[in-house]
């Protein structure tokens, strides 16, 4: 099978600081079939929107971005493009960059091949999964990097290693020691 060369995109960000820990490039793409109420990209949900991108291009101006720490998947659902979006972050990880996907979907569904089997693969190039749908009751100003308190922020590797879902946790670098004269 031959990878995409083509993604639907809402647009991009190359300097978000919400999407993730640090400096990331934002990638939205079109299309999402879940509806959430509340949604902070609805115009991002007709799959017939945005813009045809092609995917060598999109990585170019990713890796021309020297300050970018990580990638962020966002969306609309980037799980309805999973063989695109598969292909974006495997790319991105041979630049160095970790990749975070935002999901209307569960791990446990996607891990199950929802919505289409390259959710899998979409699945094992994801570092962090901000997974669930937004629920506007539960929504929060405090919550970091996901907008209500169902949606988990999921170590995919280490949930991968032990068989159980495995929550990211943010690892605060301690500021450097001033010298001791």
């Amino acid at each position: 099978m031959t990878a995409p060369n083509t993604i639907r995109l809402f647009g991009t960000a190359p300097d978000s600081i919400v999407d993730g820990p640090g400096l990331r490039f934002a990638v939205f793409v079109q299309g999402c079939t879940h509806g959430c109420p509340g949604c902070h990209n609805p115009e991002s949900q007709p799959c017939a929107g945005g813009e045809e991108r092609d995917i060598d291009g999109l990585v170019a101006e990713i890796a021309a971005n020297k300050l970018a720490q990580g990638v962020t998947i966002s969306g609309g659902e980037p799980f309805e493009q999973a063989a695109a979006c598969a292909e974006l972050a495997r790319r991105c990880h041979a630049l160095g960059l970790n990749v975070w996907t935002y999901s209307g979907y569960t791990y446990e569904q996607l891990a199950a091949g929802v919505p289409d089997p390259a959710a899998r693969d979409l699945l094992e190039q994801t570092d962090v999964l901000v997974d669930g749908p937004f629920v506007q009751v539960k929504h929060s100003f405090d919550l970091k990097w996901r907008g209500s308190s169902n949606q988990r922020l999921v170590d995919v590797p280490a949930t991968r290693r032990e068989g159980r879902i495995v929550l990211w946790e943010t690892r605060e670098v301690e500021p450097p020691k001033p010298p001791s004269w």
